[in-house]
Formats: C-alpha cells, sequence, structure tokens
C-alpha cells in the first residue's frame, strides 16, 4: 500500500482544512488508518484513526473540533479540521495497517505498517 497525504496549508485561528490521504491497492477497505502529527521539535503523537469498519477514535486534544471519514470507492480517508488552533501546527502523516484492530495499537504510530509522506499544517493565531 502505498499513501499519499495532501490538502496541508496556512490557515488563520479558527478556520477550517481538510486533509486527504490517497492509497493505492484494491484490499485498501481492509485498512485502519490513522492520522499522526509531528509539531516542531515535538514527537509523533496520535490524531485519529478510523477501522477497516469505520469505527473512529480521537485524541482527546482534537476531538470535537476533527473527523476522521473514509470513502473505500476513492481509496480516499479524511480527516476535517475544524477551529484549528496554533497549537495544531504540524506535519500531518496518514498511516496504514491491517493487522490489528485493537484500539490500544490503533493509537501508536509504531504500530502501523504504510505511512504517506507527510503534510504541513501551519495554524497562524
Amino acid at each position: 500500500v502505498q499513501l499519499q497525504a495532501s490538502g496541508g496549508g496556512l490557515v488563520q485561528a479558527g478556520g477550517s482544512l481538510r486533509l486527504s490521504c490517497a492509497a493505492s491497492g484494491r484490499t485498501f477497505s481492509r485498512y485502519a488508518v490513522g492520522w499522526f502529527r509531528q509539531a516542531p521539535g515535538k514527537g509523533r503523537e496520535f490524531a485519529a484513526v478510523i477501522t477497516s469498519g469505520g469505527t473512529t477514535n480521537y485524541a482527546n486534544s482534537v476531538k470535537g473540533r476533527f473527523t476522521i471519514s473514509r470513502a473505500n470507492a476513492k481509496n480516499t480517508v479524511y480527516l476535517q479540521m475544524n477551529s484549528l488552533k496554533p497549537d495544531d501546527t504540524a506535519v500531518y502523516y496518514c498511516a496504514a495497517m491491517i493487522r490489528s484492530s485493537i484500539l490500544s495499537d490503533l493509537r501508536v504510530g509504531d504500530t502501523y505498517d504504510y505511512w504517506g509522506q507527510g503534510t504541513l499544517v501551519t495554524v497562524s493565531s
């Protein structure tokens, strides 16, 4: 599976962006897809995940503001980001895996097998 993240950019605080993660491969619908982010000078952190069955989970820091969804017919997962804050500034990566559906695994980046190249989101105050 190859992943291509896109949709990042510069936005003012309170604004919105929608990120896309486009995947190759005919079995994409079987994969859980997560979004992770890495702010300047900080480690990678979990943001959101959607399982193959459509179950979603979010980090507390984005819950209520971000929405993850998938369009299997388009081999694409989206991350709708609303009410953006300067603290949301980061490079956002999408990742996919098929081997686990356990929530504790889905929130950990090291358990993912495939990664996109990242897209930069900058939120100005």
